[in-house]
């Protein structure tokens, strides 16, 4: 047979070096990061027990004074709020800085893999994760006797603070994993999800901390997701702009910074 027939042959193989395109590589890696994430049973205590056991525990006893009206109408919202910021900045900036540490970034930075490729793929499997978590948080507030408002649109506007609030965790848990020790990482990350836990509108309400630093408490991520989950959802008002723009402002500063100053060791 003739060298020409083969290369005309319709089974030869023709091999095409190069990157594949960048959508594959982020669904490809995004997938490898769902699966890390629901095998790490830390993880799942963080991002799904300790929410849960909150509500459930602060909605049926009066350890914190949340006001008049209905204990888990004021809780829900928040709640959510911590599980996404839980998944989205405390666990994946942990997890991100111990494979910094061990060189598991070192080799995706071999790959055509970009910085932000691997921070879109995070983002992906940050958010499948929180779409399990925001079924089973609402599964057990509507068994609790949650009754949330806004119908079609405030759901629509619920997802929009969810989205955002995730691109923003998720860019600043990057930017603190690619730029600290795994150790520092921990600590910090803890340190952050316990004092938003306290002082980010979650189980206690902004309007309870001294006038002079309410500014700075609702200009925070986790305060403007729950205060706008809450005026919707438990509150019944109409969308508010400002926690959009809170929320858009610290995604956009995040990416911009984790792109730039993120390290692969």
């Amino acid at each position: 047979m003739s060298s020409n027939s083969v290369q005309n042959s319709p089974t030869t193989f023709a091999p095409a070096p190069g990157a594949a395109p960048m959508h594959r590589m982020v669904r490809a890696q995004a997938a490898m990061e769902l699966r890390i994430l629901l095998r790490n049973g830390e993880q799942l205590l963080l991002t799904m027990v300790i929410p849960v056991l909150l509500l459930v525990g602060f909605s049926l006893t009066s350890v914190l004074d949340i006001g008049a009206g209905s204990r888990v109408g004021f809780l829900a919202p928040g709640i959510l709020a911590l599980a996404v910021m839980s998944t989205a900045f405390t666990g994946q900036a942990i997890g991100t800085g111990f494979e910094r540490r061990y060189g598991v970034l070192k080799r995706l930075g071999a790959t055509p893999l970009s910085r932000f490729g691997l921070i879109a793929a995070k983002t992906l499997a940050v958010v499948a994760v929180e779409a399990l978590q925001i079924a089973v948080i609402c599964g057990v507030a509507l068994a609790l006797g949650w009754s949330p408002h806004g119908g079609v649109i405030g759901a629509l506007y619920a997802a929009l603070l969810i989205v955002l609030a995730t691109a923003t965790f998720s860019s600043l848990a990057l930017l603190m994993a690619g730029t600290l020790r795994a150790e520092a990482t921990l600590a910090a990350a803890n340190l952050v999800y316990v004092v938003l836990l306290g002082l980010g509108g979650v189980v206690f309400s902004v309007d309870r901390f001294p006038s002079a630093v309410q500014p700075v408490l609702e200009a925070l991520p986790i305060t403007a997701l729950a205060s706008g989950l809450r005026s919707v959802l438990t509150e019944g008002a109409s969308p508010s702009v400002l926690p959009i723009v809170v929320l858009a402002a610290w995604a956009a500063i995040g990416a911009a910074l984790a792109a730039r100053f993120f390290r692969w060791e």
